[in-house]
This record gives C-alpha cells, sequence and structure tokens, in this order.
C-alpha cells in the first residue's frame, strides 16, 4: 500500500471544533475517524469534517508541520482553512468518501 504522508485538519462543522493529525495514509484515516473507530477527543466531540490538508514527501517533514500548526493559535487555523476552503467544505469527499450523514 502507497504511504503518502499528510497534515490534516478536522472540523465539526464550520469554525467548529478543530482536530490537527498526522498520516501516511490519508484515506484510511479519514474512514478511522468518520466511522469513529479511533477512541479519543473527535470521536468524542463529533470531529469528521476534513476542511484542511497538506502532503508532504516524508513523514519527518509532516511531523514538523503537524507540530507547528497544534502551537498555531485557533484564528490562525480558521484563517488557513478559509484561504484554501472558505466554505469548510468537506475534502474527504475529493477521496471518494460518502457525505457525512446529518446527525439526528
Amino acid at each position: 500500500m502507497e504511504r503518502t504522508p499528510a497534515v490534516y485538519v478536522l472540523a465539526s462543522q464550520k469554525r467548529g471544533t478543530l482536530y490537527t493529525g498526522v498520516t501516511s495514509q490519508p484515506v484510511g484515516r479519514m474512514i478511522q475517524h468518520r466511522d469513529e473507530l479511533i477512541e479519543g477527543f473527535t470521536s468524542k466531540y463529533g470531529v469528521k469534517r476534513l476542511v484542511h490538508i497538506e502532503f508532504f514527501g516524508d513523514m519527518e517533514n509532516a511531523i514538523l508541520r503537524e507540530k507547528q500548526l497544534k502551537r498555531w493559535h485557533r484564528q490562525w487555523k480558521i484563517n488557513l482553512i478559509e484561504e484554501g476552503n472558505p466554505g469548510w467544505r468537506d475534502l474527504a469527499l475529493d477521496y471518494g468518501l460518502e457525505p457525512l450523514s446529518k446527525p439526528k
């Protein structure tokens, strides 16, 4: 299986709760978050919408970027998201994942 180092930001909704993570398999990780297969912050707070992703040639640089983003103020992260994704669209759809169902 091909590895693609990436840093990603998930949101619960537009300008909602944010989560920053790093992975070598972005699509697989999105499925894990969306299906709540990983216990913790994202499943507890319903943070499933992929709103930002950056790809890297190696994990070392991806991890460095993740650490940088985690130190950022919330508003800086919002600015980053809105620069590339002003509507906070779920970017996971671009990778073949199904739309998230609406909460009941």
